[in-house]
């Protein structure tokens, strides 16, 4: 048995699984941390000519990093890192200035996540003042909205820098997962639903947070791999396992297989699988298959070595990187799709 793989599965279910302490102050009592200014680079996580994580391709792959070529770009909302017991003043949101928590969002989602990306598009991903992961768990809602509203306005300055500074009329992705998905359903509603620049729209990949189908007014889920102007999500579980809050919560939401590119109950095994990415940021080939049921997508064990040994059911940080060839490829496809479209319209 590699003993890699078998971390790789160890790291990712202890991920899944945090033990949350309440926090010990209301969001009223605890200060705030000072607000990100988006002109300077340090407050991007990722850009297309800073050097980071996103720039990565999975080791043993052929992929490269296409984004000074790139035609379109992705606006990149990473997920909850602050979930460990607050080490400073700030309790409720993370201060972007925070080296060690910056230094983890680099090695995980924007290396694991954003990096996807980076075959199509240039890439945008601000540090923002994240909620901690108690704020959805809290039985207090006052202070769950407060944080989160907060970390939204930083997500609402920085895209609406990127509209300003470095867009220019270029085809857009959102991406997100978890925390970064609340934020960007808020961002499409904002800003693209029914709005002029639903026009630039290319696609949505709102992962890893039950949303349900009529969440937007004029922007559609996903129904095939080429959809333009469409809205994806889903969320990752093991096979004949439902999450907690299943029928309140999960039940009814959005999941469309990303072997598929739609919300069929068909079962995709994983020869359709093009390959994910597992420890030390590693291709490996047909990963997972996956299955939707009722708002949410199963998946049997990955095809690694030990995984027999890991009883974790819930794969909430792996949601991309289960799939992450197959997103890639996706983007590509769909990227190409939106400029077709655009230089018909021209004509």
């Amino acid at each position: 048995m590699k003993i890699y793989n078998l971390f790789f599965l160890l790291i990712v279910s202890v991920a899944c699984s945090p033990k949350l302490e309440p926090l010990k102050k209301d969001f009223g009592s605890s200060p705030v941390p000072p607000s990100p200014n988006y002109q300077k680079r340090e407050h991007w996580a990722s850009l297309p000519d800073k050097s980071d994580g996103a720039d990565s391709v999975p080791l043993k792959s052929n992929l490269k990093n296409e984004q000074s070529i790139a035609k379109a770009d992705v606006f990149f909302i990473h997920p909850t890192i602050f979930i460990e017991k607050p080490v400073n003043q700030y309790s409720w949101n993370a201060d972007v200035n925070d080296v060690s928590m910056n230094h983890q969002i680099q090695t995980s989602t924007i290396l694991n996540q954003a990096s996807v990306f980076n075959g199509s598009c240039r890439i945008y991903a601000p540090y923002y003042r994240q909620a901690h992961l108690y704020a959805f768990y809290t039985p207090n809602k006052s202070d769950a909205s407060a944080a989160l509203n907060l970390a939204y306005e930083d997500v609402k300055a920085a895209f609406e820098y990127y509209l300003k500074n470095f867009n220019q009329g270029r085809p857009i992705i959102i991406a997100s997962h978890s925390q970064g998905s609340y934020h960007g359903e808020r961002l499409l509603k904002d800003y693209f639903d029914g709005k002029g620049l639903q026009q630039q729209l290319v696609a949505a990949y709102l992962v890893g947070r039950a949303i349900k189908p009529t969440a937007f007014k004029q922007i559609n889920p996903t129904a095939s791999p080429d959809d333009i102007g469409t809205w994806t999500s889903w969320n990752t579980v093991g096979k004949n396992f439902l999450p907690n809050n299943y029928e309140t919560i999960y039940k009814g939401s959005l999941s469309i297989n990303p072997l598929l590119w739609n919300g069929s109950k068909t079962y995709a095994s994983r020869e359709l699988n093009k390959g994910g990415v597992a420890f030390k940021f590693t291709y490996r080939p047909k990963l997972v298959d996956a299955q939707n049921q009722d708002g949410i997508l199963c998946v049997n064990r990955p095809h690694i070595k030990g995984s027999w040994l890991v009883k974790n059911k819930s794969w909430h940080r792996a949601d991309y990187n289960f799939f992450y060839m197959n997103i890639r490829a996706n983007v590509a496809l769909r990227v190409d799709k939106f400029l077709q479209h655009q230089s018909a319209l021209s004509k």
